[in-house]
């Protein structure tokens, strides 16, 4: 209002104040119109009163717009043109800003997607063609295996009639190179994606795993079947050998240790590898020594339990026993002289520096199995473990009593002297053994019967000592 409107009698700051309420503006009307003691309350008066202002405010509105109608008009006016300007130039903008977007759309957008669908498509053939390599790379490893196999066995097409014992290494090494392969799952390696590809999936069952059992069960059968012990062919021939059969024997050797170290080396590079351990623990190849050892180990107790008890087998059964202790020591020196090839998973020049360390590979073949048994040399452990085996035996065989025991204790000295002489014979290297290193003949393990006397006590004891008590 300016001050040319006329007074009002509305007190306009009541109603303009922020904690205005109408429930406390009408209460007081109320009570300004009406007694507090009064029963029936008279609204008619207060309610005319709101009724007078509200007429008289929108009186006031009136005089207000009529006076200030051609001000308004001309404002709105001024109002309107300003706007209708302001929207000519902003259509101008916006018309120029779509048609610049149109030619960037053009320019930019539509190439940019059509380059996306080409680095897409060039992505996945990269991806095709590096599955599809890998792929390849499987089955010709695979054709590979098979025909190392057919050498191995002498069965494959266009394989020699006469197995080749050495293509088991060869073999090994083809199915370490498979496993590589196959374990390089993560991004951006070799194997990504393999293991959907269904003739992969066909190579690893039908072949890849037929040949790895192939080879184990070739090279546990030659370190079952290690014999390089001539004592029980001795003592079945004359003492009068020709040169021929002398030759025939060395040849037999070296075509046992050359078989022997093809299975073993075959049993080494198949073992598992275990990044946690410090050392590299060929199980495989421990397994099938340890099962070896203890093969020899049960028969040899067998056969001398029954041999204690009907002397008269006493000397045979000696003889077979110093046989199998010689092809410990045999083994031992083998073992002792098989220095591990390199092993592809051992390999830690590649490895990056966050990556875990890799296990160490043994000196030789001996030191793990000799750290497995925790011995020092392969002929006292199976002295050792025969002798405590043993005793049980013979006070089983003096607790029944009879002709057995009587016979057992009167030729104590006997007995004796002849586990003495087994002992003596087991621990000698048999003829054709011995290992050639730096052009000279060497000998592994106890070897040539030196050093035998303990274990020789220690049978003696575990016999004769219970026969004295």
């Amino acid at each position: 209002m300016d001050n040319t409107d006329e007074p009002s009698y509305i007190d306009y700051e009541a109603f303009l104040d922020p904690e205005f309420s109408p429930t406390t503006f009408a209460n007081s009307l109320v009570l300004a119109t009406n007694n507090p003691s009064d029963t029936p309350l008279d609204l008619s008066t207060p309610l005319s009163r709101v009724l007078f202002d509200v007429q008289e405010i929108d009186t006031h509105i009136d005089n207000l717009t009529t006076k200030s109608a051609l001000p308004l008009l001309e404002y709105t006016q001024e109002n309107a043109s300003s706007a209708t300007r302001l929207l000519q130039e902003t259509e101008s903008q916006v018309a120029s800003l779509t048609e610049s977007y149109k030619r960037l759309e053009k320019e930019v957008i539509e190439r940019f997607q059509a380059a996306e669908e080409v680095r897409l498509t060039a992505e996945r053939l990269c991806e095709t063609v590096k599955l599809g390599r890998a792929v390849s790379r499987c089955l010709l490893l695979g054709r590979q295996l098979e025909g190392q196999i057919g050498e191995m066995t002498g069965t494959g097409s266009g394989a020699p009639k006469k197995e080749d014992h050495r293509a088991s290494v060869r073999a090994a090494h083809t199915l370490i190179s498979l496993r590589q392969i196959f374990a390089a799952t993560g991004k951006g390696e070799e194997g990504e994606g393999l293991s959907r590809v269904h003739v992969i999936q066909t190579l690893q069952s039908d072949i890849v795993a037929n040949a790895e059992r192939t080879i184990l069960s070739r090279a546990q059968q030659v370190v079952r079947e290690f014999s390089m012990s001539s004592l029980l062919a001795s003592s079945q021939t004359s003492s009068n050998t020709s040169n021929t059969a002398q030759s025939s024997t060395y040849a037999q050797s070296e075509d046992t240790k050359s078989r022997a170290t093809s299975a073993l080396t075959a049993l080494y590079l198949l073992s598992p590898v275990k990044s946690q351990s410090a050392s590299f623990e060929p199980t495989l190849l421990l397994s099938a020594l340890q099962s070896y050892l203890q093969t020899a180990l049960t028969s040899s107790l067998a056969a001398l339990s029954r041999a204690l008890a009907t002397l008269p087998t006493l000397d045979r059964t000696l003889l077979e026993i110093a046989a199998r202790c010689q092809n410990i020591v045999a083994l031992e020196t083998l073992l002792a002289s098989i220095t591990p090839p390199p092993h592809p998973l051992l390999q830690t020049q590649t490895q990056p520096p966050s990556a875990p360390t890799q296990p160490t590979p043994p000196a030789n073949f001996l030191a793990p199995l000799l750290t497995h048994l925790d011995t020092s040399s392969l002929p006292s452990y199976f002295w050792r473990s025969l002798a405590g085996s043993l005793s049980a035996r013979v006070q089983d065989i003096m607790a029944r009593g009879g002709v057995s025991a009587r016979t057992l204790r009167s030729n104590r000295e006997r007995v004796r002297e002849a586990i003495r002489e087994c002992v003596s014979r087991g621990n000698q290297l048999p003829e054709g053994a011995a290992v050639k290193r730096d052009g000279k003949s060497g000998r592994g393990g106890v070897g040539a019967g030196l050093g035998w006397e303990r274990e020789a006590a220690v049978m003696v004891g575990a016999v004769v000592g219970i026969l004295g008590r």
